[in-house]
């Protein structure tokens, strides 16, 4: 009887931990992306937000009009897909946000400052 209860523990242990194992696999949004460095860790511009947006998925930021934001890369448009760029919040106002990096539609943002060109062309992960 024992034995059994070992068993039957293990594989519910085993189905438990299935699912956190394989994870969601989402479509990449490009193939490649534009920044100032290698690393894309240096800002390339300051962007306003002309429109609010609800991000989808954690790949993305939420962004309320009037917003700045830190743009970091901007992504190679593939054909089919959108243009988005990955930036970082910006203002006081916005602290529990700031530092959080993610992808947002560069259709509804206004460059502000360009303060270098994103000249290197790095694969994405």
């Amino acid at each position: 009887m024992t034995r059994r209860v070992y068993l039957v523990v293990l594989l519910l242990s085993l189905g438990l931990m299935c699912p956190l194992a394989t994870g969601i696999f989402m479509d990449k949004l490009a193939s490649e992306k534009l920044c100032a460095d290698d690393n894309c860790v240096y800002t390339i511009s300051l962007a306003r937000a002309e429109e609010d947006y609800n991000a989808p998925d954690c790949r993305f930021i939420n962004i309320k009009k009037g917003q700045l934001i830190y743009v970091y890369s901007k992504l190679v448009k593939e054909k089919d897909s959108g243009e988005f760029w990955a930036g970082s919040v910006y203002g006081e106002q916005y602290e529990d946000h700031m530092g959080t990096v993610g992808y947002f539609p560069s259709s509804l943002v206004s460059e502000q400052h360009v303060y270098q060109e994103a000249n290197k062309t790095v694969p994405t992960t």
